[in-house]
């Protein structure tokens, strides 16, 4: 179960009546991991994605679901839910595709610091 983000859904609307994917029942019309992967390399090398190297980035199916995962985690989608998502059985799998960044650290803090003090840094009285 994904939920389906708007250019997602732009991009299935565009190929729903695509005969590949009428024929295949799929969404896309991509018909293997491979041509997949050939495509995301031909995306890497238009938008000239690098590494840290400054090398061409090499862009797999891999790279897309860590890059999900990691979107969903750091814009506040609990583990939980990633982890269902990706279709994992265990949560511990989905850890390995946690990568915390210091912006939701920050933002995470700045959220119990606003319940715990007033704007004056005095501690809130407990209601």
């Amino acid at each position: 179960m994904v939920p389906i983000l708007p250019i997602v859904d732009q991009l299935i609307s565009k190929y729903q009546n695509h005969p590949y994917c009428l024929a295949n029942r799929k969404l896309i019309p991509v018909n293997s991991n491979y041509r997949y992967n050939v495509y995301l390399k031909d995306i890497a090398q238009l938008c000239e994605i690098r590494d840290v190297s400054g090398s061409i980035r090499r862009l797999d199916t891999h790279d897309a679901r860590h890059f999900f995962a990691d979107m969903m985690l750091n814009n506040g989608v609990p583990l939980e839910d990633v982890s269902k998502m990706l279709g994992h059985r265990s949560i511990r799998t989905t850890m390995r595709y946690c990568r915390v960044r210091k912006s939701r650290i920050s933002a995470n803090v700045a959220l119990v610091r606003n319940k715990l003090f007033t704007t004056a840094g005095k501690l809130r009285q407990a209601s």
